[in-house]
């Protein structure tokens, strides 16, 4: 029997980069798919490739930084398919490179509010239907700038942290409702958010960062997504509260 079979799984920020790859995964091994993103242009060509390997899948448009939004996506979602057995909180966005006195209010909120509000607003009304339905798990896409300082990445940085914060806490409320509370730390991965850094037209500033990595080289969002599969599924049922570093030996440095 597939890991995930019959189950509804619930991703933010799913048309690309690791929460496309978790979709893929996660389709693969039975599961009802939502994909709930603000983007649509080319990349609802993604719920194509989904569609092949699971026809019971549906895309919501959703800004995870509003409320509301987020609200009616977790209702369309049971409405659909009855349940939200597994959310991935991955909707995330990068900032501007600057130190702290020079970030400026605007750039500070837009980080903060996809980040780190985005994923309280998705948690609260994910926990309110796992609480329903007595059973359910969340995993939050955090990074290894959750567990570090990096310089000219403040808001990035703070939001990452918080994440962390969030994992454990609900994690201890939660407990003994049924329902497990996780969170990745990703290293440097080969995703759109770091395309952004024009890292290929960039060798020596790319060579810096994969030298970081004892590994050797940047992941891939197919590794972030065997590992979201892990905890999302009974693999890992004795398993919350925890962070799981998935970033080729960079932490343990």
């Amino acid at each position: 029997m597939k890991k995930l079979e019959n189950k509804t799984v619930f991703i933010t920020g799913g048309l690309s980069g690791i929460g496309k790859a978790a979709a893929i995964e996660a389709a693969k091994e039975g599961a009802n798919i939502v994909i709930a993103d603000r983007e649509r242009g080319d990349n609802i060509k993604a719920m194509d490739e989904i569609k092949v390997i699971q026809p019971k899948a549906l895309f919501i448009q959703c800004n995870v930084s509003i409320p509301e939004e987020v609200k009616n996506s977790v209702d369309e979602t049971v409405k659909t398919f009855g349940s939200l057995d597994v959310a991935l909180n991955n909707a995330g966005i990068g900032g501007k490179a600057e130190r702290i006195s020079d970030i400026e209010d605007r750039d500070w909120l837009s980080v903060i509010n996809i980040d780190l509000n985005g994923v309280f607003y998705c948690m609260r009304q994910e926990l309110i239907q796992m609480l329903k339905q007595k059973s359910g798990v969340i995993v939050n896409i955090s990074s290894i700038s959750g567990k570090i300082g990096y310089a000219k990445s403040a808001h990035y940085t703070a939001a990452k942290h918080g994440i962390l914060g969030l994992t454990k806490t609900a994690a201890l409320e939660y407990a003994t409702d049924g329902i497990r509370v996780n969170v990745i730390c990703p290293g440097f991965i080969e995703t759109p958010l770091l395309t952004k850094l024009d890292l290929n037209n960039n060798p020596e500033r790319k060579k810096a960062i994969v030298d970081k990595h004892p590994i050797n080289r940047l992941g891939t969002s197919e590794e972030i997504a065997k590992g979201f599969i892990f905890l999302a599924c009974d693999d890992s049922s004795y398993v919350t509260g925890t962070a799981l570093d998935i970033d080729g030996g960079y932490l343990a440095q």
